[in-house]
C-alpha cells in the first residue's frame, strides 16, 4: 500500500473502491510535465527548518522540498530524454497584487527577494516554458490551454508544491480541460504531510490518477498499461 493512502481509514478506502473511484488511467501518446511553484517562495532555503524556512517565505515548505526536488528532477529529466513539453509555473508578483485579494502571507512578506528563483536542482532550460499565472491553477487565465492543444497534449502530468494548493487547482483544472490527467506522487510536496495525503487521495478517486514515478515509467515505456492506486 502506498504510504500516502495508510492514514485514510480503510473503510473508507473501502466504500470509495465499491463506488468504482480510483480506477487508472493510460498515459496517452503525447504527455506534458507541469512543474508548479518550485521556487524559494515556496521551498525555503536549503538546510533550513520548517519553521525558519516559513520565517523567511511564509509560503515555504521546508526540507520536505529538498527531499523531493532530485525526484522532481528525475520526472523533468524523463521528459527531456523524451523530447515532450515542460511547462514551469511561478507566482506572477506583478499581477497577483491587482487580481485578487492578497492572502495575509502576501501582505506580511512581499514576493520579491529571490521568491520566484528557481532552485539549481530544478531549474528550467533555455527554451523551457516559465509560465507566470496570478491564481492556485496553472490554467486560470493563461495561454496554457493553446500551448498544450497547439502542441497536440492529450495526457498532462502534474508535479511540484503544494499538494493541497497549486498541484491540486491545476490538476483538477487539466481533467475540466478534458486532458488525461495524472499527478506523481513522490513528486509532490506540502508543508502539512496530512494535506498532502488527503489530497493525494481525493484527487487519485475523482480528477486524476495517482502514480509514482517508478509506475510513470513503465506506463510512459508501455502506454497501454494502465496503473490503478
Amino acid at each position: 500500500m502506498k504510504e500516502w493512502l495508510k492514514i485514510v481509514p480503510e473503510a473508507e478506502r473501502q466504500n470509495y473502491a465499491r463506488a468504482g473511484f480510483h480506477a487508472g488511467v493510460r498515459v496517452g501518446p503525447r504527455s506534458a510535465l507541469i512543474v508548479v511553484d518550485v521556487t524559494y517562495g515556496f521551498c525555503g532555503a536549503r538546510g533550513l527548518s520548517l519553521e525558519e524556512a516559513i520565517r523567511e517565505f511564509p509560503t515555504a515548505c521546508g526540507p520536505v522540498s529538498w527531499e523531493t526536488m532530485p525526484q522532481i528532477a528525475r520526472l523533468v529529466d524523463l521528459f527531456r530524454e523524451k523530447k515532450l513539453p515542460i511547462v514551469y509555473t511561478l507566482s506572477d508578483t506583478n499581477s497577483t497584487p491587482h487580481t485578487g485579494s492578497a492572502t495575509k502571507s502576501n501582505r506580511t512578506n512581499p514576493r520579491g527577494n529571490g521568491f520566484n528563483d528557481f532552485t539549481d536542482v530544478v531549474k528550467p532550460l533555455e527554451g523551457e516554458w516559465i509560465l507566470p499565472k496570478t491564481k492556485a491553477s496553472g490554467f486560470f487565465h493563461t495561454p496554457l490551454t493553446t500551448y498544450l492543444n497547439r502542441e497536440s497534449v492529450d495526457t498532462v502530468l502534474v508535479c511540484g508544491v503544494s499538494t493541497s494548493g497549486c498541484v491540486r487547482a491545476t490538476a483538477v483544472d487539466a481533467c475540466s480541460h478534458g486532458y488525461t490527467t495524472l499527478v506523481v506522487d513522490d513528486c509532490c510536496f506540502d508543508r502539512s504531510y496530512f494535506a498532502h495525503c488527503a489530497n493525494l487521495f481525493d484527487l487519485d478517486a475523482k480528477y486524476a490518477s495517482v502514480v509514482s514515478l517508478d509506475e510513470l515509467r513503465v506506463m510512459m515505456t508501455r502506454p497501454a498499461l494502465a496503473v490503478a492506486s
